[in-house]
């Protein structure tokens, strides 16, 4: 109980800083008279409220947090934000019940992108820029944000961010002291996002719609303020803006801020996981772009590319925007789009899915395996770049493996069950897991997920929790061991 409260008493101090971040879409409301100041006046309300109470109800169980008290913090941060963040939507929409609003709050937060809402166009700016917003603070990780003020309010951070930043090998360190490195990535974050704000100005986006999609395309969370998404603009310009920078945020912010300290790209060359991850996006994008061609879904190959290049940078990179429906391309296109969405990101990137790293890992396994089978004696150490890899590294992502798998047969088994078809099931048990947002069938990129039943849109939010912490932080609290002393 004591370790509850512990881990209350600092998630009181989040959600107060969280309920300060409701100011922004407040402000635009207030300046822009959208109609929509009262119901984020009522929710900052509610939360600092909250906060508040949570803090001072448990103000004398304040410690250091330790590793098991991280690991619940997180559970609960990523698990009870989402309740607050929904009240502008659940206020202001009366049409959404309570599992639509977490839903969309959830998809914001684990920078998933998937919506169940329609008419974005009509929406107050400030409600749309709420909705950005939440994208990019889940982009980078609050608790990321948190562990770079929580020095100031007296609790430490070094392992919220082990739970927290996705990937294999989390005790590299870039500065001495944790909450340096937090600021550091935020810096390189906040930096990137205002160059994508005036490079969609430039490329022809009013200054409301740059600011909104430059926090949707740095935290690859894919929400749009046009139903159409990127088709609203129908301009090769502004796609191959958002690709570059999508492409930008699907790289380690650990590799960009090392680039920036050293000022040189020289760290991006020694990144295992750079050089994959290009030559498996741009082999991807032209195969599948001379595919649509020689199918006849395009009858000029630069059209073709234009349409494949940045719709499958957008789903590998578990964006999710779109510029046509791909749902209606033959059907190995989108299932090759899907595949990619589960490995095609870099560890400590803001996108989903498990990650370039680990999927180097078991290629290596694999070809281990098979020259071992040929030669017994063979002695053949794994290699990640110039550094042998550990035994318990590589047992480490076959575990993940497994409970990835296993984790989307599962989403997929409860959500045929609950009656959704199996193509639609499937893409959205892989499309929810990787954080990728649109799947296929019934929740392609020209439909949202509002045709779900509350059951359905329940396992979809915990499968978006379950995919952005990467199983085991939310796995680990429900065995008895961690809540032994």
């Amino acid at each position: 109980m004591n370790r509850l409260l512990i881990v209350v008493n600092v998630l009181g101090k989040m959600v107060l800083v969280f309920g300060l971040t409701m100011l922004v879409p407040f402000g635009l409301a207030l300046w822009t008279d959208d109609g929509a100041h009262f119901v984020f006046g009522e929710s900052i309300v509610i939360t600092l409220g909250s906060g508040l109470v949570m803090w001072l109800a448990t103000r004398r169980y304040q410690r250091e947090l330790q590793t098991r008290d991280g690991f619940l913090l997180v559970v609960m941060v990523w698990s009870g934000l989402p309740a607050f963040a929904m009240l502008p939507l659940l206020l202001y929409l009366p049409e959404l019940n309570l599992s639509m609003a977490y839903f969309e709050a959830v998809s914001g937060l684990t920078a998933t992108g998937g919506t169940v809402l329609s008419g974005l166009d009509a929406l107050p700016p400030s409600i749309n820029l709420w909705r950005g917003e939440i994208v990019w603070l889940g982009g980078m990780g609050l608790i990321v944000l948190a562990v770079a003020i929580l020095p100031l309010l007296g609790v430490g951070g070094r392992q919220l961010l082990n739970a927290e930043i996705p990937g294999p090998m989390k005790e590299n360190k870039l500065t001495p002291r944790i909450a340096e490195t937090a600021k550091g990535l935020w810096s390189i974050y906040a930096s990137l996002t205002l160059v994508c704000v005036f490079a969609y100005k430039w490329a022809g986006m009013d200054w409301f719609d740059a600011v909104m999609h430059a926090f949707t395309t740095l935290g690859l969370g894919g929400f749009s303020s046009h139903d159409a998404s990127y088709a609203y603009w129908d301009s090769p310009l502004i796609e191959s803006v958002a690709m570059v920078f999508m492409l930008i945020a699907g790289i380690n912010f650990a590799t960009h801020f090392l680039v920036w300290r050293a000022k040189s790209f020289t760290p991006y060359r020694y990144d295992s996981e750079v050089s994959w991850y290009v030559m498996i996006l741009f082999l991807s994008c032209t195969g599948l772009a001379f595919y649509l061609w020689l199918t006849g879904v395009y009858s000029e190959p630069l059209i073709a590319l234009r349409y494949a290049a940045f719709n499958i940078v957008s789903v590998a990179t578990t964006t999710g925007y779109s510029n046509t429906d791909y749902n209606l391309w033959p059907i190995f296109v989108p299932l090759w789009m899907l595949f990619l969405s589960g490995f095609c990101t870099s560890s400590g990137s803001t996108g989903g899915g498990i990650k370039m790293i680990r999927a180097r890992i078991l290629y290596q396994q694999v070809y281990r395996e098979i020259i071992t089978i040929m030669h017994p004696n063979a002695v053949m150490p794994a290699k990640l770049g110039r550094s042998v890899l550990a035994s318990r590294v590589i047992l480490a992502v076959l575990v993940f493996l497994f409970v990835y798998t296993a984790s989307i047969v599962l989403m997929m088994l409860l959500l045929t069950l609950s009656g959704l078809d199996v193509i639609t099931a499937f893409s959205a048990a892989v499309a929810c897991i990787n954080n990728l947002g649109p799947g296929l069938g019934e929740i392609g990129p020209a439909t949202t997920y509002a045709s779900l039943t509350d059951f359905q849109t329940w396992i979809c939010s915990f499968a978006m929790l379950l995919g952005r912490l990467e199983f085991f932080t939310v796995l680990a609290i429900f065995t008895p061991a961690f809540w032994r002393k």
